[in-house]
């Protein structure tokens, strides 16, 4: 599977290395001068402006982007450095996440040459947030049973419909809203689906709030009533949003994110030397997933189609975050010494259902596994 499913192997250059050693001295010192508090899940929850900042101002966003534009014109390799070092250290990187990670290549591929001119130098300094608009209320993964509606008006269009599990969207300027502006055709379900940005202080936008189980907030409801969009932020070709959609996803599933969300958690027990061989099986089973998710990157910097690659790593990595929870909190349970860690830990078990349902639940992903290896 690995020969035809992974793109091949990426080695650690010396460059790289070092890279990975200015990143983690910078973390130390903000560690060390009390910038934030290590966490886990902190590339979904982990809200820090300040932090995002930073990190702009040293090149660490925005890396891929080209020059013209703003960016750095860095690798995919270099990128995926910088963030398996943030996430590893469960710094608070929410902010950025979304745009650096999903909207910036979008744009980049899509995206017309004022949309780059206009949105991309924010997302690079680190001063533009970004959202994701493509689950609704009853469609759970189902994204052909999108009903938010965008209608053909002069000099653009108006959406209505309801977006759910926006991730941070009540911090975020703007997301990617898929719509439907065709009617639905039972026998091609992927077709006349069309994506537009939308600012979200635009008038008829509504962030409704969705609390986790311990309260905290990341999630919202996108409510969107007859909400105008120009031609001008039409995303890509009306028609093709399911295309586009697509490729984006391959961004959000592939990233050391999806195996690192509880990184912490993992290091802690193996610091204290507990659990074992068990513990030792999860580092492997960690740094296979790294090696797994660096191919991709270097996939990605290739423009090679990941998809399916990058579903293997969403549907391994979630699974195993998960894991790390449940270990965690059954080696500790009765274990008095570390308060701040078992509270991690609960933290992290609370969240644990969200892992493999966020970004595509593993069942569909498992599917879409089955259909590249010819299974299904």
């Amino acid at each position: 599977m690995a020969s035809s499913l992974l793109p091949p192997a990426v080695p650690e250059t010396a460059a790289l290395t070092a890279l990975r050693a200015e990143v983690r001295s910078f973390l130390e010192d903000q560690l060390t001068a009390g910038a934030f508090t290590p966490d886990v899940d902190t590339w979904l929850g982990g809200f820090d402006p300040r932090l995002t900042k930073a990190l702009a101002e040293r090149g660490w966003i925005g890396m891929t982007i080209p020059v013209e534009y703003g960016g750095r014109g860095r690798s995919f390799m270099e990128r995926f450095v910088v963030t398996e070092e943030l996430l590893a250290a469960g710094a608070p990187v929410s902010a950025h996440w979304i745009a650096d990670r999903q909207a910036a290549p979008s744009l980049l591929k899509y995206g017309t040459e004022p949309q780059k001119h206009r949105f991309l130098p924010g997302i690079a300094a680190g001063d533009l947030f970004w959202a994701i608009g493509m689950s609704e209320p009853d469609s759970g993964s189902d994204l052909a049973s999108v009903r938010t509606r965008a209608d053909r008006v002069e000099g653009g269009w108006r959406i209505t419909g309801t977006k759910v599990w926006t991730s941070g969207a009540h911090h975020a300027h703007a997301f990617f809203c898929l719509a439907r502006t065709s009617p639905p055709d039972p026998e091609h379900r992927h077709a006349g689906l069309s994506q537009f940005i939308v600012g979200l202080d635009s008038p008829g936008v509504t962030v409704r709030p969705i609390p986790s189980m311990d309260g905290r907030h990341h999630f919202n409801e996108v409510h969107l009533d007859d909400v105008f969009v120009p031609d001008d932020l039409v995303m890509g070709s009306i028609g093709e949003g399911w295309q586009q959609v697509t490729s984006e996803l391959s961004y959000e599933r592939s990233g050391p994110e999806r195996f690192l969300s509880t990184f912490r958690l993992l290091a802690a027990l193996a610091d204290r030397e507990m659990g074992g061989s068990t513990t030792g099986a999860y580092v492997a089973r960690l740094t296979g997933l790294h090696h797994m998710s660096a191919a991709i990157a270097g996939g990605l910097g290739r423009h090679e189609d990941v998809t399916a690659a990058a579903a293997v790593v969403k549907v391994l990595g979630t699974t195993l975050e998960g894991d790390i929870a449940e270990l965690a909190d059954r080696i500790t349970e009765d274990d008095p010494r570390d308060a701040e860690l078992r509270a991690l830990i609960q933290r992290a078990v609370i969240h644990r259902p969200g892992f493999t349902l966020r970004g595509g639940t593993n069942e569909v992903l498992l599917g879409v596994i089955a259909r590249e290896l010819g299974l299904r």
